[in-house]
C-alpha cells in the first residue's frame, strides 16, 4: 500500500472533538469489529422514539417488497396530525455498508419534517456482509419506488420529493438516482449526497491522506467496500449503482447538493463526482468545508463548522423543495 500522504489540517475545534472521540471510536473498523459496532452507539433504535416524541412527530413501519420480494421495513415520518399533501424526503441511511439502521441521522430528519413539513420515508436496507451487492442498492430502490407509488396516501407531492443520504447511504442514493433515471422509475426533483461514499477503487489522493487518523479513515473504507463487493473490489466487475463513481454517463440526473470535509477520504471522489455531473449538464452545489472529518456535523454539531454545513445543506433543501 502507498504511504500515507500529508493531508489538510483538522479545523481545531473539530480536531478537540476529534479527541474526545478517539476513546470511543478507533479511526480504522476492521471486518472483526463489524458485530461490536452494530451493537454499539450506532445501533439503528438507539433514543430514537423519546426524539421523535419531542418533535411531536409520529412514526409508522411499514413492511414492504425488497430485492427480490424479500421483506424490507420503511418507517414514514411525518408532523402529528398533519394533513394534505407536501414535500416528500425518502432517506438512506449511512455506516459504512456495513452497520447502523435506518434512524441514523434521526435529528436531521425531523428538522425537516418540522421546518419543511416534510414526509420523510426512511429504508431499512440489508447490509453486507450478509447481503451484499447488489441487495443494499436494489433495496433502496424498492424502497422509493414504494414511496412514489404510494405518495398520495403519504401526503406527498410527486414532484417534489427528493432522494437524501449520508457516507454510504450518500453512495447508495446516488446509485438509487441512476437506476431510477435507467429504468424508468420515479422522477425525483433532487438528491442529497452527504459526504458520499462513492468509489471501490481506493486510487484518491484523499484516501492516502486519511489513513490512520480521523473517522473512517481508508482502511475502515477498504473493509466497508469489500464486504459489499468481496473480491470484486476494485476490479472491473462493479456496477456503477454499487459504486457511482464508475458511471461515465450522468446526464438525465436530478439536481445534486454534494457536501464532504477536507480532510477526510471521500472528499476527492465527492469533488469528483460534482464536476461530472456539471460536465453532464447536471446543476450541482458542491461544498468541502475546511478542516472537517467525516461526519463531523453529526459527531461535533455544536460546532461553528457543523452549524454552517447544516445551513448550507438545509437551505438547498427548501429551496428544491419550493419550501
Amino acid at each position: 500500500m502507498a504511504e500515507t500522504l500529508k493531508r489538510p489540517p483538522f479545523d481545531p475545534e473539530l480536531e478537540a472533538a476529534l479527541t474526545l472521540l478517539a476513546d470511543q471510536m478507533p479511526p480504522t473498523f476492521t471486518p472483526e469489529m463489524i458485530p461490536l459496532m452494530r451493537q454499539g452507539a450506532l445501533a439503528p433504535d438507539a433514543g430514537v422514539d423519546d426524539l421523535i416524541a419531542q418533535a411531536d412527530v409520529e412514526r409508522r413501519d411499514v413492511t414492504i417488497a425488497g430485492h427480490e420480494g424479500d421483506e424490507i421495513v420503511v418507517s414514514v415520518l411525518r408532523r402529528t396530525g398533519r394533513t394534505g399533501v407536501g414535500p416528500g424526503i425518502y432517506h438512506v441511511h449511512g455506516g459504512g455498508m456495513i452497520f447502523a439502521g435506518r434512524f441514523l441521522g434521526v435529528e436531521q430528519m425531523l428538522d425537516w419534517i418540522t421546518d419543511l413539513d416534510a414526509v420523510v420515508v426512511t429504508v431499512e436496507y440489508r447490509v453486507a456482509p450478509e447481503f451484499p451487492d447488489p441487495y443494499p442498492v436494489r433495496d433502496c430502490y424498492a424502497g422509493l419506488v414504494w414511496t412514489a407509488e404510494h405518495a398520495e396516501e403519504l401526503g406527498i407531492d410527486p414532484d417534489r420529493l427528493i432522494i437524501a443520504g449520508g457516507s454510504a447511504g450518500g453512495g447508495l442514493a446516488a446509485g438509487t438516482a441512476l437506476i431510477a433515471r435507467d429504468e424508468d422509475g420515479p422522477a425525483l426533483a433532487g438528491q442529497l449526497l452527504i459526504c458520499p461514499m462513492l468509489d471501490d477503487r481506493d486510487q484518491t489522493v484523499s484516501t492516502r491522506q486519511i489513513d490512520g487518523i480521523g473517522v473512517w479513515d481508508r482502511g475502515s473504507n477498504v473493509t466497508g467496500w469489500s464486504a459489499l463487493l468481496g473480491d470484486r473490489r476494485g476490479t472491473d466487475d462493479v456496477s456503477i449503482y454499487a459504486a457511482p463513481a464508475r458511471a461515465t454517463d450522468l446526464s438525465g440526473l436530478p439536481p445534486a447538493f454534494i457536501d464532504c470535509g477536507s480532510a477526510e477520504v471521500f472528499r476527492d471522489e465527492d469533488v469528483a463526482y460534482a464536476t461530472a455531473l456539471w460536465a453532464a449538464g447536471v446543476q450541482a452545489e458542491l461544498h468541502v468545508w475546511a478542516g472537517g472529518f467525516h461526519g463531523f456535523d453529526m459527531m461535533a454539531p455544536h460546532s461553528a463548522l457543523a452549524k454552517s454545513a447544516r445551513a448550507a445543506r438545509d437551505a438547498w433543501v427548501a429551496r428544491t423543495l419550493g419550501a
